[in-house]
């Protein structure tokens, strides 16, 4: 669903407010990420367990990726429109809002999913994709924080380059 109310936001506010070909290309990546977590459910992609036991052993980390990018994409989405709406002029304070709006955004997502879990009842595990791991809300931010600051450390440069263009 975020997928799609997505597209229709791009689609609504391309002539008025084009992005970058870096941005479409990782909302794009992001898209991808979100149908095929949505599609099997995170907790059932059947990608090879790309952490390791870095979180904890038996789980299938495919959702830390899709946390990853819910910081990455957002990143230079935040970054983009503060840049070309002039409400951020200083570099290290552009940096800094961009990485809190992020997080922010991963917290209230978490509490979005506690909600809809207390409201489902019966099912609420398979929903939240614990898998049973007591850590997954921190770490699940966490990796949209480390998303974020790796969004905006190694794009930076590039992003500037295409919003000249804009």
């Amino acid at each position: 669903m975020p997928a799609l109310i997505g597209a229709v936001v791009l689609l609504f506010t391309y002539k008025k407010f084009k992005l970058t070909p870096l941005l479409y290309i990782l909302i794009l990546i992001h898209c991808a990420i979100l149908m095929l977590g949505g599609h099997f459910t995170y907790a059932e992609v059947p990608l090879p367990n790309l952490f390791g036991s870095l979180f904890s052993e038996g789980r299938n980390n495919f959702d830390k990726i899709g946390h990853f990018a819910q910081g990455f994409v957002p990143a230079i989405i935040a970054r983009e429109i503060l840049v070309r709406k002039n409400v951020v002029n200083i570099k290290k304070w552009l940096n800094f809002i961009v990485i809190t709006i992020c997080l922010s955004f991963s917290a209230l997502y978490e509490l979005i999913e506690w909600l809809v879990a207390l409201l489902s009842g019966e099912g609420a595990d398979a929903f939240l994709g614990t898998q049973g791991y007591v850590w997954d809300t921190q770490t699940d931010m966490f990796m949209a924080l480390v998303g974020s600051v790796v969004a905006v450390l190694t794009l930076s440069k590039l992003h500037d380059k295409q919003l000249k263009n804009v």
